[in-house]
């Protein structure tokens, strides 16, 4: 009952009543919450339907009342999620950085979540992506952001690819991180995806990562108007 109606689609089903009290069954193209919400509305209104419900893509049901409910539900909370992330590593101290930017709106408002870390005893840089990915997840945990859709953006290319399952990954200790990020992502119930950028488009997350390696820790939440 938590998913999300903003970035969710929706059919409707339901029966028409006819004069004769014969009963037609119909459905709707899909559609979003709000507006498959308006749609039922105006259905109702007409006193012809019947048996009316609400399917998501996942197959889960709800009739009108609980629409509306859960629509009310969910504008305090997070949504419209998307993450950069970065990674850096220093090979004499075998330290990595690890940044993150975070927007998101919640209620009617935007918000962006700056955020460093630094995490020792670390194999590489790539390792230190992967730790980057995760360690956004945990923020994302943080905040209560579950059961919707979000967007990563990030310059590493492997680990996206992998995620996306178009790449395979070979090497033992990233394979570790990769479950471990997937099984998060699997118990927040997110709906990822994942765009390549530039470094030059993920430069933010890349300087919060250089901040940490350089011992300045920093997280703030600033809202964007």
């Amino acid at each position: 009952m938590n998913e999300r109606l903003t970035k969710m689609r929706f059919r409707i089903e339901w029966k028409h009543k006819l004069k004769n009290n014969e009963k037609v069954p119909c459905n709707s193209d899909w559609i979003s919450g709000e507006t498959a919400i308006q749609m039922g509305e105006e259905l109702e209104t007409s006193g012809k339907v019947s048996d009316m419900y609400f399917y998501d893509e996942n197959g889960t049901s709800w009739i009108l009342k609980e629409m509306k409910k859960l629509l009310t539900e969910i504008e305090d909370d997070p949504h419209d999620v998307t993450v950069y992330f970065d990674g850096g590593f220093q090979k004499e101290t075998y330290q990595a950085g690890l940044g993150a930017v975070i927007f998101f709106k919640q209620g009617k408002k935007k918000y962006r979540i700056r955020a460093n870390d630094l995490f020792n005893e670390m194999e590489s840089n790539n390792e230190a992506e992967y730790a980057a990915f995760y360690y956004s997840l945990n923020i994302l945990e943080d905040l209560g952001v579950k059961h919707i859709p979000c967007e990563f953006k990030g310059d590493a290319q492997g680990l996206l690819k992998q995620l996306e399952g178009e790449w395979p990954c070979y090497e033992e200790v990233l394979n570790r991180w990769l479950d471990r990020i997937e099984e998060k992502i699997k118990t927040l119930d997110l709906k990822p995806t994942f765009t390549v950028i530039s470094r030059k488009e993920n430069k933010e997350a890349d300087r919060l990562a250089t901040q940490a390696l350089e011992g300045k820790e920093i997280f703030s939440k600033m809202l964007i108007l």
